[in-house]
Formats: structure tokens, C-alpha cells, sequence
């Protein structure tokens, strides 16, 4: 039996640092580190790290998507072991600006194009 997969964009794999925040219930920040994309879209990213995230957290999170930076607020979905004593965690998107949805846009846009030319 396959899984159904239920992302509304199609991901992109895509190696970018992050910087993240996690934010607990009482909107107080508990958790900050860095990491880096595994995958991304425009409804979420694959989000490695060295620790383990709270799917009862909300992360508020900085990508460095080439140039530029954006800001953007997003909740776990899963969290779960990744390789190499790392974490893989899935995040939703659920605040993100207008300014941030069209650089992330142009970015899988920009590297849909390049991939896609390559022989």
C-alpha cells in the first residue's frame, strides 16, 4: 500500500541555511539553532537540524534563498531521526508575507528552469 502524498505544490530539493526559532504554546520562544532545506515549496520545506522539533511548536524561520532572506512562520508536521545523528522535520506554512511568497516563487521557479534545461 503507497501513501498518499498530500503537498498541494510540488517540492524542489534544495540545500539553503536556515535560522529558526521555535515557539511554544504561550508564544514564547524555547529553541534557536541553524539548519538547512533538504527539499522546499511553496507550502513547506524538508528542514534538517541537530535536534528534535515539538510538533506542539511553531517555527519562526529565516531561509537564505540565494540573495536574499526571507521571513516566514510555519508549524511541524513531523519530526523524525535523519541521517547522520541529524533530525528531519516537515514544515507547514502558515504566515508568510507577500514580499517572501514572491522571492521564494522566483527562486523555485529560477530552479525548476535551470534543472530542467540540463541535459
Amino acid at each position: 500500500m503507497t501513501a498518499i502524498d498530500k503537498r498541494q505544490h510540488p517540492r524542489i530539493d534544495s540545500l539553503n541555511l536556515i535560522s529558526y526559532v521555535c515557539i511554544d504554546e504561550t508564544d514564547t520562544g524555547v529553541v534557536q539553532g541553524m539548519g538547512r532545506t533538504l527539499n522546499v515549496s511553496e507550502g513547506g520545506i524538508l528542514l534538517e537540524t541537530h535536534i528534535q522539533m515539538d510538533s506542539k511548536h511553531t517555527l519562526s524561520l529565516t531561509i537564505g534563498l540565494e540573495e536574499d532572506l526571507v521571513d516566514i512562520k510555519g508549524e511541524v508536521v513531523h519530526s523524525k531521526p535523519g541521517k547522520d545523528d541529524n533530525f528531519e522535520t516537515g514544515i507547514h506554512f502558515f504566515e508568510i508575507d507577500e514580499e517572501a511568497l514572491r522571492v521564494l516563487k522566483k527562486y523555485i521557479k529560477a530552479f525548476k528552469e535551470q534543472f530542467s534545461s540540463t541535459p
